[in-house]
């Protein structure tokens, strides 16, 4: 039987191990991203490999690296499971052509990926990912391999260890020496991933705290679903910040490039309150400005603060493939999506779980106040905001017939709330009187439907998103 076309979606391709998922499925995009890659920058540049905690993620690394020095790259392999972050600002701090980590992020645990990274250490933008997929040759086809022991006897691929470069390059945004002296008790959930160790690392030696869950390697993730840094994934990391009465829980998922924020009441502070958060942190304790860049998927406290501080913002398709390539144009301050992954400038063009975290503790620090409180600050400033979002199992086969059904509603009012506008950028948002939004969007890493929403009151988020899902054709 035919194997099915590899697709990459919003961050590469993820599937199921054993499936689709197999070692030569992993060589053959291996191949195309090579041949991506000789297109634009030649073979003089090396190409980063990484890899996360999933299971046999360090072999699917070294099947992809066989075949990078097969095209004659100088392969950069990294020694152990590496957070996303510090993969990207490997490419770029080692002046690679680009990178790859093999990882499927907040995917179940018995998916795995490839997720690809440009020169600059950000995601590819889609023109490029499409480049990448028609390079991916049949399954038949004939490549070029050097094995893993001979490449590294011959030293075209090379064993390194990106941490001190990246700690160097965090130490230049951030002032660790403070904040290990801030006094502060914080609880990390690495969610059984590659965040696991790193805080603490960081900030180990002062008076600050750090403890840590889920730090082992367990790739069937018990205690959640996935390594998504939203609930119930992340019940039992506020339970345990409620135990131990910390300050302040920081959620980083599979390869640490998301952040999520418990608060000292070991309650969760969704993420678009965490990018309102760090959009403040940046314009006004750092006294910063630049535009900032969103996806349509995130909040609209951050045209509020562009109002007040008189900066751009810039709304963008869902997706870091569509953010990085904006905040490289901009030079933007900051940069994020609904997902809780949020960029920086002075930084690579890409999520950094790791670095976010330090920033909402910093911002903690020079304010004096704790999360909740944090909250109420922001919330001065720009009114509540209240979201959530509904993920829906949904069969590719039938996304024809159910976007087909959302775009024939057009509905005048949506749960009593008047249709100001609707964008058909990625997916259908539909911008409502309140100031609010109600987005539907079909996933791009995964076969499900996603509805979202935010709005001003709290007891207008059910009903949008049943309507929503009514809209859909789900409910």
């Amino acid at each position: 039987m035919a194997s099915k076309p590899i697709k990459f979606g919003t961050d590469g391709w993820r599937g199921r191990i054993a499936d689709v998922y197999t070692f030569e499925a992993v060589r053959r995009c291996a191949h195309g991203f090579a041949l991506y890659l000789k297109d634009i920058e030649g073979t003089e540049r090396p190409v980063v490999v990484g890899y996360d905690r999933r299971f046999a993620s360090e072999h699917f690394a070294a099947a992809a690296a066989e075949v990078l020095a097969g095209h004659e790259f100088h392969v950069l392999l990294t020694e152990s499971e590496t957070p996303t972050p510090a993969i990207s600002f490997s490419a770029f701090n080692r002046k690679a052509a680009g990178a790859i980590n093999i990882t499927a992020s907040h995917n179940p645990p018995w998916d795995n990926g490839f997720k690809v990274r440009d020169r600059h250490g950000g995601a590819i933008d889609p023109e490029g990912l499409k480049i990448i997929e028609s390079y991916i040759p049949d399954p038949d086809a004939q490549l070029p391999i050097i094995d893993l022991d001979e490449g590294l006897d011959s030293g075209i691929i090379e064993r390194f260890d990106p941490a001190p470069a990246y700690i160097r390059q965090i130490e230049s945004l951030v002032d660790l020496p403070a904040l290990r002296e801030a006094g502060l008790s914080v609880l990390i959930d690495a969610m059984w991933g590659n965040g696991a160790g790193w805080f603490s690392r960081l900030l180990k030696g002062g008076t600050t705290r750090i403890q840590e869950i889920h730090a082992e390697r367990n790739p069937i993730f018990p205690e959640m679903a996935r390594p998504e840094p939203i609930p119930p994934n992340i019940d039992a990391g506020l339970a345990k910040a409620r135990e131990l009465g910390t300050d302040a829980l920081l959620i980083t998922d599979g390869d640490a490039d998301r952040v999520g924020l418990g608060d000292e009441h070991g309650q969760f502070v969704d993420q678009l309150r965490v990018f309102g958060l760090l959009a403040l942190y940046m314009l006004e304790v750092r006294g910063e400005r630049g535009p900032i860049v969103k996806t349509l998927s995130t909040t609209s406290m951050l045209e509020k603060l562009g109002k007040l501080y008189d900066v751009p913002v810039v709304q963008t398709g869902v997706g870091f493939k569509y953010v990085a390539p904006k905040m490289l144009e901009l030079n933007a301050l900051i940069g994020g999506e609904e997902s809780g992954g949020y960029a920086f400038r002075g930084h690579v063009p890409e999520r950094d779980g790791i670095l976010a975290g330090l920033y909402l503790l910093d911002m903690m620090m020079k304010l004096g106040k704790k999360p909740s409180e944090l909250v109420e600050l922001l919330f001065e400033k720009v009114g509540p905001h209240y979201y959530d979002r509904i993920d829906t199992p949904l069969a590719p086969e039938k996304r024809d017939e159910h976007r087909a059904q959302i775009a024939a509603a057009k509905p005048d009012s949506i749960a009593g709330l008047k249709v100001l506008n609707i964008l058909t950028t990625d997916g259908y948002k539909f911008e409502l009187e309140d100031g609010g939004w109600l987005l539907i969007r079909f996933s791009g890493t995964e076969p499900i439907v996603r509805v979202y929403c935010e709005t001003t009151k709290e007891d207008r988020v059910q009903p949008l998103l049943q309507a929503g899902l009514k809209m859909v054709g789900v409910r």
